[in-house]
């Protein structure tokens, strides 16, 4: 059907609809009855130091809630919710006006988040209970709660954050549980998503209330989380209660079936306390975690064996992991040495798998066609004129959210902070924020919070927004990229039949101190009806895990032909709640005034991230997380046996993690975070996205000018829309084509078009604003092409094609943009989530670097060992660049960018491009591409307590 029919359609569908349904006019103007204009006095704004020099954003709005009228008249006729993109458009037009930018017009780009709403910005205000006042501001709807009582102030977070993001609340709920499917329907993305998830965080409903009584017997901090938690949760039930009474609730639950749109049969689940530990094991799994990789590390070091022999295989095997490379752009960069996760020299109780026994664990068990009963009944509730208008165009065709969003690699956030001495007012200026997708509604919400023993301002996950958990109290801001840290092992464990018969790797019984002891087996019984739009048959399975004392079964194979299973055993599996105390004290201006307060709150997350700080006259760093502490002679990057010996013997001490006081400056990209502290990965090398952001500030202090929030918002803006490749790749590239003259017509035009590139910066951005087309487009497309072809083209040779496809399973070699819907590049390998925005992290940047500039004859420090491009030899190394080269400049755009869902093939602005993937019925409009934290905070506090 054409644009223009569809439209014709749907509108006639949504008046249909509306006079069926005979909506209250409430939910018409979808303006909750409590939620009133502004009228009387207002509460009065938090002593705030930061003297207007505060500004933040969270695309692309705060308002995720739209009644049933409200998505379908955005279906039909583009007409969305107030502030449900509002933010949108000044963060996707940094990409364009960056050039120019000063301190006056930050404001075009992101929002005021001084403390307060001035009067006459007032654009509502209620009172969900006598004890707490919600005030919205006019340019964003921002919540701005103020509480008498600390009570009042948690209930009314919890009543704002169901006004706003109740639906993706609920979702989250049900994806930390394994119960997606059969809450959001069975599209296929779904039942990856919730599979992953249930690999890695499965729980029953007793264990998740364990994790809250060992809060409520931590101590009075404890004790206080506990209480707020449960102010939090009565607000969110509050506003369900009175949302299905006004029927002004998110029409998802209509379009899903749960509520019947004309009738209002149907309930709204409400909350409790174990919801939230859901929701945190979900956070957790997805941005604070690491390690893991110890199988696929064991593969690699044993093809390397098997190629070149077990010493020469070892050293390549330690060369490519990178563990502690001398050449890796780091966070602490004064000669800090934090010792971790380093191999020891003889490692005992190597568990290594025999070749080609290595098998997946079985997850999904029975299934079936056909829906349970309880799912027929739900099915039964969804009436046919719904159906219908749900059908003109699919809300849940592709999954509430990508399948792969757990399991593909993740890069997240950044941050510039940059010490006082260098900065233009003497005060230290911080442009940071984390990364954690685009979607509508965002999983971020902002929030002002201020009551006895809290204050502050911020973004945090919708359902745990009882506190902020990234953003600024009075007078100072903090902010987190994902560290990554190894705080996950794998151990290989015994199989047995507990009936004394031989056992194989199918048997679920393992040796636990020499007595053959029954694995826990976790069971999750899900079904689901077809949801309106994805056109899934009604079916159900079961999701299992086996668990032992030593983790998770994640695989089985043989060890010596002994059968084993391999467990993963994270530190923080049981205890993702315990953080609640680190988020309460960067709450409490009492517990945080100083870098060294900081770093005590930061200390109490054992989350892995990287952590930033900043006030008026510091800056500092914490890394954050339980590290394991492991027995001398382990190494943590292999599988071990799964035996007393070689288990952790407790948690490594806060002194032993990376941290510093007013550096000169910190960044942070997720990348290296000091001298011997190893990456939980391969990839952490000589090039890595973070050189983009250490090469412009270095940049910056080396110019002599003194910094300001401009300059170091435009150095993070520049990295954002470059090349990696481009920027650290191409010259090396180019020198050695450029060892000798060029004389075929076809690679001359090409090394022409590259050599532009290289001129104009490597960007990939848009000609003018709105065009939706590359400057130097056809370099890009070329060097999009070329670098699969010439990475496998200059490694694969030598390595052997075991070796290398062992190596690409442990380190994708790309993390382009433009993956498609599929999960994988047009070319090659690239594991990516499609329109995600952050890019090359992930890739193999540092191994062509180190190569190239070895066949070139220049310095390396910690070199591959052996020089691969034409065998060391430039001529032949020449040779492999340019016949890969011709390769790549005559390939079309539409074979580069073969189209998705979303875009035409060909359309490489398109296939770049960052769409908020939606996690309901509203849908806001794709923008350019930039690889920059979804939520960013630009601050230069003014004055300090």
């Amino acid at each position: 059907m054409a644009r223009r029919g569809f439209r014709a359609a749907a509108a006639a569908a949504v008046c249909a609809l509306v006079a069926a349904v005979a909506l209250p006019a409430a939910e018409a103007s979808a303006q909750a009855p409590a939620r009133a204009a502004a009228a009387g006095a207002q509460p009065a704004a938090a002593q705030d130091y930061c003297g207007g020099h505060c500004n933040d954003i969270l695309p692309p709005g705060e308002n995720g809630n739209a009644t049933l009228a409200q998505i379908l008249a955005d279906r039909a006729l583009g007409v969305r919710p107030a502030h449900t993109d509002d933010q949108l458009g000044p963060y996707a037009s940094l990409a364009d006006g960056y050039p120019g930018l000063t301190d006056a017009d930050l404001a075009e780009y992101f929002d005021d988040s001084s403390f307060g709403v001035p009067a006459g910005q007032v654009e509502s205000s209620e009172q969900p209970r006598s004890d707490v006042t919600i005030v919205r501001d006019k340019a964003t709807g921002v919540p701005h709660i103020t509480g008498t009582t600390r009570s009042g102030t948690e209930f009314g977070a919890g009543y704002a954050a169901a006004e706003d993001r109740l639906w993706v609340m609920d979702l989250f709920r049900h994806v930390g549980r394994g119960e997606l499917t059969g809450f959001a329907g069975g599209a296929v993305a779904n039942r990856q998503l919730e599979q992953s998830f249930w690999q890695a965080a499965p729980y029953t409903e007793d264990e998740l209330q364990q994790q809250i009584d060992a809060i409520a017997q931590s101590g009075p901090r404890g004790q206080q989380a506990l209480a707020d938690a449960q102010s939090y949760v009565d607000g969110v039930n509050s506003y369900i209660k009175k949302a299905y009474a006004g029927r002004y609730f998110p029409g998802e639950y209509d379009l899903t079936g749960h509520i019947d749109p004309i009738t209002n049969a149907g309930e709204i689940q409400p909350f409790k306390l174990t919801d939230l530990v859901a929701l945190a094991s979900v956070i957790g799994a997805l941005f604070g975690s690491g390690g893991g990789g110890e199988v696929q590390s064991a593969l690699v070091k044993e093809a390397a064996e098997a190629k070149y022999g077990v010493a020469k295989g070892d050293q390549v095997w330690e060369a490519f992991r990178e563990r502690n490379d001398p050449e890796a752009v780091q966070t602490l960069h004064d000669g800090q040495s934090f010792p971790y996760a380093q191999d020891p020299a003889d490692p005992k109780g190597l568990a290594m798998p025999d070749p080609g026994s290595v098998t997946p664990q079985q997850e999904v068990y029975d299934p079936t066609g056909s829906a349970t009963s309880a799912t027929a009944e739900k099915t039964a509730r969804v009436t046919a004129p719904t159906a219908g208008l749900a059908k003109l165009k699919g809300v849940y065709d592709k999954g509430v959210l990508p399948g792969n969003l757990l399991t593909a690699k993740h890069g997240m956030s950044n941050a510039l902070v940059v010490s006082g001495k260098y900065t233009d007012d003497g005060h230290p200026v911080a442009v940071f924020g984390p990364q954690t997708g685009y979607f509508a509604p965002q999983l971020l919400m902002l929030e002002e919070l201020q009551g006895p023993g809290i204050s502050a301002r911020g973004a945090a996950f919708a359902g745990l927004n009882f506190y902020v958990e990234l953003g600024r109290g009075p007078d100072y801001s903090w902010s987190a990229t994902s560290a990554g840290q190894d705080i996950t092992d794998t151990y290989a464990v015994k199989l047995c039949n507990t009936d004394g018969s031989p056992a194989t790797k199918d048997s679920n019984a393992y040796l636990l101190d020499g007595t053959c002891t029954p694995m826990d087996r976790l069971e999750r019984d899900d079904s689901w009806s077809p949801t309106l739009a994805d056109n899934t048959a009604a079916g159900s399975y079961k999701l299992v895990m086996f668990r032992t004392k030593y983790g998770l079964v994640q695989s089985r194979a043989t060890v010596g032909g002994v059968p084993v299973a391999y467990t993963s055993l994270r530190s923080t599996y049981g205890h993702e709640v315990d953080s609640i105390i680190g988020f309460q004290m960067l709450n409490d201006p009492s517990a945080v005034n100083s870098p060294q307060t900081f770093q005590e709150a930061a200390q109490h997350i054992n989350y892995t991230f990287n952590w930033f700080y900043a006030d008026s006259r510091h800056i500092a760093y914490y890394n954050s997380g339980d590290n394991p502490a492991r027995p001398a002679d382990v190494a943590p990057d292999l599988p071990t046996w799964g035996e007393p010996q070689y288990a952790w013997t407790g948690l490594e001490p806060a002194s032993t993690h990376p941290q510093s006081v007013d550096q000169d400056y910190y960044v942070s990209w997720n990348n290296k975070q000091a001298d011997d502290y190893s990456s939980a990965g391969f990839g952490d090398g000589s090039i890595h996205r973070a050189n983009l952001l250490d090469t412009r500030v270095k940049r910056l202090i080396a110019s002599g000018q003194k910094i300001s929030r401009a300059s170091l918002t435009q150095a993070m803006e520049d990295a954002a829309v470059t090349d990696l490749r481009g920027e650290y790749l191409l010259p090396e590239l180019l020198k050695v084509v450029d060892s000798q003259p060029v004389t075929d017509p076809g690679q001359q035009a090409a090394v022409q078009e590259l050599q532009n590139w290289l001129r104009d910066g490597t960007q990939r951005r848009e000609t003018a604003p709105g065009s939706k087309q590359y400057a130097d487009s056809d370099a890009v497309k070329t060097m999009d092409a070329w670098w699969p072809l010439l990475v496998k083209g200059v490694f694969q040779p030598d390595l052997g094609e075991p070796l290398y496809t062992a190596l690409t399973g442990a380190l994708q070699i790309d993390d382009t943009p433009y993956a498609t819907a599929s999960g994988s590049s047009s070319a090659d390998v690239n594991e990516s989530i499609p329109h995600k925005g952050s890019s090359f992290q992930f890739g193999w940047y540092s191994y062509l670097d180190k190569d190239l500039r070895a066949v070139l004859g220049e310095p390396v420090r910690g070199g591959l060992g052996a020089e691969y491009c034409g065998g060391g030899d430039l001529a032949q190394c020449r040779q492999v660049l340019l016949s890969t080269l011709s390769q790549a400049s005559a390939a079309t755009f539409q074979q580069v960018y073969p189209g998705d869902s979303d875009c035409s093939a060909g359309d490489q602005w398109c296939a770049d491009a960052i769409i908020q993937r939606p996690l309901g019925g509203v849908t806001d409009p794709t923008i350019e591409w930039q690889n920059r934290p979804t939520y960013q905070q630009v601050v230069q506090y003014q004055s300090h307590r």
